[in-house]
Formats: structure tokens, sequence, C-alpha cells
């Protein structure tokens, strides 16, 4: 790996397009992602960024028609050969989603859904797994007495973090985070800000979000998507490019790009 300098990427998306059945939804995108770092994409809504984010862990291949062109590489491996196992993505490639998703059982069940999955019987083994996926996001010292509880009855970001636990259990590398704080008020989001900032010392994490301002408080690089057009009327199509990658300090102070500037100052659209 590290032969060709790139020892410190935790993934390199390189040439990346995303169709859905002949309609190409986002062209072309190329960004290293580096290790034991936060890269958020920005953008407007339908620009492509959650579907680039989709397509690091195979999430896609769940959508009929869905294909990618161009490589992502893991360690070295494009994730779409035929010999890569889609589910074995997705345990290395967590993902943590817009609403808050708990399943219907006890905040404990939760946590070791993925373990138990996995193979994982022993019940010491499961307990020391909740707990230490539970104090990693931040979440233990609220439930600890309460692991019988449902899930679903904690407010909404408990239930983020929940999900975040519940994810960590599987030990993944890659934590991919679509809009975690959208649904949520501003403390949760807060919350969920210092628990990225604390959990990026041992995951690689990257972030979809609306919030510029997030993106500027959590991230060391963001990558910038926009909507590009051809055609008039019923011709017309749309699709998604990435138009600049950087240092999150230097996006937003000095993009390279107008367009950059333009969307960061808030002369879009």
């Amino acid at each position: 790996m590290s032969m060709n300098g790139h020892s410190n990427r935790a993934i390199d998306i390189h040439n990346v397009s995303v169709y859905y059945g002949s309609y190409r939804a986002v062209k072309d995108v190329t960004i290293p992602i580096e290790r034991n770092r936060i890269t958020a994409f920005i953008g407007p809504s339908g620009c492509g960024k959650s579907t680039v984010l989709r397509a690091i862990n195979r999430m896609n291949d769940l959508i009929p028609g869905a294909r990618v062109e161009g490589e992502i590489l893991y360690h070295g491996q494009n994730l779409y050969e035929p010999s890569v196992d889609p589910v074995e993505v997705r345990r290395r490639i967590g993902m943590v989603f817009q609403k808050p998703n708990p399943f219907p059982k006890s905040i404990f069940e939760n946590v070791v859904y993925g373990p138990r999955l996995l193979g994982v019987r022993d019940r010491d083994t499961l307990r020391q797994i909740a707990e230490s996926s539970l104090k990693q996001a931040a979440l233990w010292d609220e439930v600890k007495n309460d692991l019988n509880k449902s899930g679903l009855a904690l407010s909404g970001g408990q239930q983020q973090r929940l999900c975040i636990a519940r994810t960590i259990a599987v030990e993944p590398d890659v934590i991919l985070m679509d809009e975690p704080c959208s649904a949520l008020d501003p403390i949760s989001t807060q919350r969920i800000e210092e628990l990225m900032q604390e959990l990026v010392s041992q995951y690689t994490i990257i972030i979809v979000t609306h919030n510029m301002q997030q993106a500027l408080r959590v991230s060391d690089y963001t990558a910038f998507f926009s909507i590009r057009k051809s055609g008039e009327g019923k011709a017309e199509t749309r699709w998604g490019e990435l138009v600049e990658f950087g240092d999150t300090q230097q996006i937003f102070t000095q993009p390279e790009q107008a367009e950059t500037a333009d969307y960061i100052s808030g002369r879009f659209g």
C-alpha cells in the first residue's frame, strides 16, 4: 500500500459516475479520502453528494438499475470488483442515516444486532461490545440503567447516537453520515458534532450536510458539488458534478472556483 504514497488514504474515489438506468446522476467524481479525518460533502439538493456517499458502501446496489462506473478503492481494492462481498463492505464502511432509525428492539439489542449477525453469541462479550459502543457514542451514561428499554423510546438525538453505537459495534473502519443532524434540534446537533470530533481519532468519517456552518465546524476537508444542466424544456437533463475539493478552511475562505464562493456566501441559485 505505502509504495504508491497513498497509505494515508482510507478511500480513493476515482472517476466515479453513478447511473440509475440510463440516467447519469453524478459524473466523473475524484476525491481522495484521508484516514482519521472528517470529509464533508456539501452542495445544493440534487447535486449527487448523497449518491456518491451511498456508492462508497454499495448502498446504491439496493436500487434497481443503479450502477457505478469508475473505481472506489478501499485499501487498494476496487469495491466494485465482482469478488467483493457488499455485506462485508457495509460492515467495514458503516452508515448513519438522515433520520434516526433504531430497530423496534431494546437499546441493548439495537447495539448488538450486528455482532449477533456476525456470530457473536457469548453474553459477556455482547455486554462488553454494548458498553464500549455506547460509551464511544456518548450515550452510555444516559442509558446504562435502561438497556432493556425500547430504542424507540429515546429522544431523537439519543436515537441518532444509538444508531452511531450500532454502527460502531461491528468495528468499522469508515463511518458514512448522510445529513445525520438534519432531523435534530441544535443541542442534539452539537452533541453529534462533538461526538464526530471524538470518533475521528479511531475512524474515518465522511459527512453529507446541507449545513455549511456544520461543514466548517467539523470537517478537515470539503468537497463542493453542484448541478449541471444541458438542453431545454422537456429535453433538459441534470446531473451532479464535483466543483472543488480541498482543505475545509481553504474552501471556505479562498475557494478556487467562483461557483464555490457564490454557494458559500449564499449568492447561489
